[in-house]
């Protein structure tokens, strides 16, 4: 995880998420939610792109308290998300996060 510094000194996590050049976020079903992947570093979300085909036109990007934000505007915080901790096992197996929970893990 890579810490940012904001203008108030605070710093703030950033996280990595899988993006297609058209802006799409890659999002898998799991048990009739869509959740969006997010991971540690830019390394696990390759590993995760290679061990799953239909990332293939996705590639990882930094996904902090800003695009968070913008994802809570056009979602209306109906988003939910995978904070993957092992990119080696199956995307399923992460821990399930809506809004309310992703929030406070990107604050320091």
């Amino acid at each position: 995880m890579n810490d940012q510094a904001s203008a108030t000194g605070a710093s703030m996590k950033t996280f990595y998420a899988m993006r297609r050049a058209n802006g799409d976020w890659f999002a898998i079903a799991d048990k009739g939610d869509l959740r969006m992947p997010i991971f540690k570093n830019s390394g696990d979300a390759m590993t995760a792109r290679l061990r799953d085909p239909g990332m293939e036109c996705f590639r990882p990007v930094t996904f902090d308290a800003g695009a968070l934000d913008e994802l809570r505007r056009t979602d209306s915080q109906t988003a939910s998300f995978l904070m993957i901790t092992d990119p080696s096992r199956h995307l399923k197996h992460g821990l399930r996060l809506g809004f309310s929970e992703l929030a406070p893990l990107m604050m320091t």
